[in-house]
Order: structure tokens, then C-alpha cells, then sequence
């Protein structure tokens, strides 16, 4: 992992903060292009946020990279540009929760502060033989209080490895050995402790954490191409706020999908010409499992200019934050329906 060769706290900042919710082998190559476009904390705090949300296109968890940029920006206005090592500012940027602030300050600094992920969470429920689950308060406070125990202190058998050594062991032992299925028990160095080994029970432990309710959404999305290149506007909301995908609108019960979308379009001065087609997308974000729906549009009337919310883009293009969706939907589809004749079901709005 090319953030192990550094303790710039910066790098190592970033490559946690892409680590949440990612698989390493998945953020690997976004880190390496993140540090080729913003190698240092100012750079960042400089880019716009649009430059910050194209760069992250396709990582997910979008908030994560708003909360970054938001940090970067009080670590130049308020701390001279230098990654704070003191815990209680770190800890009060945004974004920095306890394992972030454990994680970066023990590795990049030294600080004995522990860290709790679902590895190390994973690795204590086996080894206590405890039937404990991170998501639940109880269970993470009891957690916290073993990895708080466990960290190496000044004048201890322990205290000469650096607790951010130890903390990636533990953060490693639960992601290479001590996996989530089929655990690695024969080459596990704390085997001789572990009573889940000892009983048998690797596998049941811990229990699996009581999942969301999936929430189904229907979607009407239109494509209207102009100069092989497609209409896209900003998306606003928690989970997708500053990322452009095509006009689209969330469906209920007998809406008709022609007509929301007819003024949706109305609504940033589109008129265009409206065309079902068959396609269908299933898309999941978080615990939503979406079905869009996708419409071709013919412009009718003038062309709306590029503004804050609505822009003209390249299929392919790298330079703006495109949702995961949008990417699918344009690379799927099929040539421009301009010049073609209207097909049954055409729909002027």
C-alpha cells in the first residue's frame, strides 16, 4: 500500500479517510491519482470543490470528500497549512471521527491512541470469544475500552512498538488472517489466545450485525445529447449533493413519468421532446435499491446555456464529478435519436 512508505500526515489522512467503506485494492489507484492532483494539504484547500468531487468520482461516499475539502481549507486558514498533531485539534475537523483521529495520529505522529475498525472489532470478538458487534453502542464501548487497553505505553513490556506499528498489525490481523469467512486460524500469531479458536466458534463470531431495511425507489432519467456531448445538472441532497448526472426525478405511486420529467426539465428552461425507451438500471445506494428508468430527449428550441447547474459533457470525460449511475448510462448508450423519425410514443413537453 503506497501510504505505508510515508508518516507525511497528510497522505496518510487521505488514504484513511478513502479506506472507509472502501476496499484497499478499490482505493489504491484513486490515492495515487488524489495525490498526483493534490500532493499537499494547500493544494487541496485551493481546488474547488468540483475538482475535489471529479477526483473522488466513482470512490462513493461523496460526503467523505466534501467533509475533506472542508478540512483542508481550516488546516491552511487555521494551522498554517500543517496537519494538526495535537488530538484534540485534529479531532475537531470535519470529518475526523475517533478512528480517523486514532489512525492518523499514532501512525503519522506517534500518538498512543487506539484505533476500532470491523477488522479489529472482528479480531477482539474471536479472541474474547465474545459475541460482540461494532454497530451496537454497548458492544463499540466495550470494544474501545479493549483497544484502549491493549495499546503499547511508555514503560511497558509493549513500549517499544510504535502504536502506529501496532495499530496496523491489529488493523492487518483482521483483514489478512482473522477474515470475515474461512479465517486463517493455522498461520494466526495469537492463536494460543483466541478463545473462538479454542471452542470452535471463528465462524459464529461475531454475529452478524442486524442489517437496514432496503428502501426501493423508482426513477424517470432523460438523456438529451447536443454535439456528442449530454446535457447533466447538479444534484443536490445528502448522499449525491455536487455531482452531475442527466435530468431525472424520483417516481411515487401513478406519477407519470413523461410529465415530472417534463418539469423538471421547465425548471432550468428545457423544452425537448421526450422518447420511453426500454432501458432499466438497477442501481443501490447505501441501503436504497433503485430502478431508473431511461427517457431520450430531443431539444426543441434553443440550447440552455452552461451554468452553476446545468453544464454540457463529454461521455467519458474526467473533469466533472459524474454520478456512479450516470457513468453507467452513458457508457451504455447507443447513438444520438437526433435526425431519427419520432417513434409511437413520443412525447412533446
Amino acid at each position: 500500500m503506497p501510504w505505508r512508505r510515508t508518516r507525511d500526515p497528510y497522505r496518510v489522512w487521505v488514504s484513511e479517510i478513502m479506506l472507509q467503506q472502501t476496499q484497499v485494492v478499490t482505493a489504491t489507484p484513486y490515492w495515487l491519482r488524489f495525490m498526483e492532483r493534490f500532493p499537499d494539504v494547500a493544494a487541496l484547500a485551493r481546488a474547488s470543490r468540483d475538482e475535489v468531487l471529479a477526483a473522488w468520482a466513482g470512490l462513493g461516499y461523496y460526503r467523505r470528500a466534501r467533509l475533506l475539502h472542508e478540512a483542508a481549507g481550516i488546516v491552511v486558514r487555521e494551522h498554517g497549512a500543517e496537519v494538526p498533531s495535537e488530538p484534540t485539534a485534529f479531532a475537531a475537523l470535519p470529518g475526523v471521527g475517533r478512528y480517523t483521529l486514532g489512525a492518523v495520529l499514532s501512525i503519522s505522529f506517534g500518538r498512543p491512541l487506539p484505533v476500532l475498525d470491523g477488522n479489529v472489532a472482528r479480531v477482539f470478538s474471536r479472541w474474547t470469544g465474545r459475541p460482540l458487534v461494532v454497530k451496537r453502542p454497548a458492544d463499540a464501548k466495550t470494544l474501545w475500552a479493549m483497544a484502549e487497553a491493549l495499546m503499547p505505553a511508555a514503560g511497558t513490556r509493549r513500549g517499544a512498538i510504535a502504536p502506529g506499528d501496532w495499530n496496523q498489525a491489529l488493523m492487518e490481523l483482521g483483514a489478512l488472517v482473522c477474515t470475515p469467512r474461512s479465517p486463517r486460524c493455522g498461520t494466526c500469531p495469537v492463536r494460543r489466545h483466541c478463545v473462538a479458536f479454542a471452542t470452535g466458534r471463528q465462524e459464529e463470531l461475531p454475529p452478524p450485525a442486524d442489517r437496514r431495511a432496503v428502501v426501493r425507489v423508482r426513477r424517470a432519467m432523460v438523456v438529451l445529447e447536443h454535439d456528442a456531448k449530454v446535457l447533466v445538472v447538479r444534484r443536490e441532497g445528502a448522499h449525491l449533493d455536487g455531482l452531475w448526472e442527466p435530468p431525472s426525478v424520483e417516481l411515487a405511486g401513478g406519477d407519470d413519468a413523461a410529465t415530472r420529467l417534463g418539469e423538471t426539465l421547465a425548471a432550468i428552461g428545457v423544452r425537448a421532446t421526450l422518447r420511453a425507451t426500454t432501458k432499466r438500471f438497477a442501481h443501490t445506494i447505501t441501503h436504497h435499491a433503485i430502478d431508473v428508468r431511461l427517457w431520450r430527449g430531443t431539444l426543441d428550441g434553443r440550447m440552455p446555456r452552461a451554468s452553476s447547474r446545468v453544464r454540457w459533457v463529454t461521455p467519458g470525460t474526467r473533469d466533472v464529478a459524474l454520478t456512479a449511475l450516470t457513468t453507467r448510462v452513458l457508457a451504455d448508450l447507443g447513438p444520438s435519436a437526433s435526425g431519427r423519425k419520432r417513434a409511437r410514443g413520443t412525447q412533446r413537453t
